[in-house]
């Protein structure tokens, strides 16, 4: 009996510290994507491309703002599945599923605003959209790379 609460606690605590280690990864691929792509938009404004520097930063902001929904709507889908977690087949309500889905049709809405009213390149924003891949993949290769706690 001593051993299964033992074991609880232990399982319990790893569950924490993964919860804890995941928390820390979101956070940094949030400021990683600011920081890329902000920093990609300043070197090209330095080489004289005011343009795509614009796009580079519009491009950045998106990606930043659809990982931040894409976040919030997983934690959606985690916390229905996790309260149905008995039923045979869990129910995801409609609100939550139009959420993720709204998200790619807001983005593209945004760029084709900002491509047609402001005439921003629009392989500038796209680039800048790629900012979210290059801080996931930095992220990543820390997490990999780093000494295990």
């Amino acid at each position: 009996m001593a051993m299964e609460g033992a074991e609880q606690s232990t399982i319990g605590s790893d569950e924490a510290a993964a919860l804890a280690s995941s928390t820390r990864t979101e956070r940094r691929i949030a400021w990683l994507t600011l920081v890329l792509g902000g920093a990609t938009a300043v070197i090209v404004a330095i080489l004289r491309h005011p343009a795509w520097a614009e796009g580079l930063a519009i491009g950045t902001v998106l990606a930043w703002l659809n990982f931040r929904w894409l976040k919030r709507g997983l934690d959606a889908l985690v916390a229905v599945a996790t309260a149905q977690e008995g039923a045979a087949k869990p129910r995801i309500p409609f609100l939550t599923w139009f959420r993720l889905m709204f998200r790619y049709g807001l983005i593209a809405f945004c760029v084709y605003v900002i491509f047609e009213y402001l005439k921003v390149p629009l392989a500038s924003m796209v680039v800048g959209l790629c900012a979210l891949g290059a801080a996931t993949m930095a992220a990543s290769v820390y997490e990999i790379r780093r000494p295990v706690e």
